[in-house]
């Protein structure tokens, strides 16, 4: 073999071979995949999450179609819970949330959405929320154990 055909051989290898490697590790091609094809965590928030259901006292109930949340990374928490529109302050770190006194329009809606919308703004503020997230899904958990459950509008 010449030195040319050397040189051509060498340089393609160059080229191809941090492609091959730069392909094979991107896991599966999702956003969210992190090193060594382990997915990281997706945020809670920056996602509009519309309300599943709620767990309160061992008991799930559904959400009213309305129902949904979205806690922004500037700050702020707001959305609907029910029948009343709402927003508030939230704080986040890492997988905790603290969202502070809910400023809601007071609008009278039928008795079944209106004791939901109670249970959901008593477990929103009653303290520190643990959020998990996994495959367009999430909870937010309270100290008591109640639990929000959440589906993203979005798709993956």
């Amino acid at each position: 073999m010449n030195r040319y055909k050397q040189r051509i051989i060498l340089t393609a290898a160059a080229v191809l071979v941090p492609l091959t490697v730069a392909c094979g590790s991107a896991g599966s091609g999702r956003a969210d995949s992190g090193a060594a094809g382990v997915p990281s965590p997706r945020p809670v928030t920056g996602v509009d999450w519309r309300v599943h259901g709620l767990t309160t006292d061992g008991t799930t109930r559904p959400a009213p179609a309305s129902a949904r949340i979205r806690i922004g990374t500037d700050g702020r928490a707001a959305g609907n819970l029910g029948c009343n529109q709402f927003a508030a302050r939230a704080t986040v770190h890492g997988d905790r949330i603290t969202i502070g006194d809910l400023r809601t329009t007071r609008m009278a809606c039928d008795r079944a959405r209106m004791d939901f919308e109670r249970a959901l703004a008593r477990t929103l503020t009653t303290g520190t929320l643990t959020a998990r997230v996994h495959d367009g899904k999430a909870t937010l958990t309270d100290g008591d154990g109640d639990v929000v459950h959440l589906a993203s509008d979005t798709p993956e």
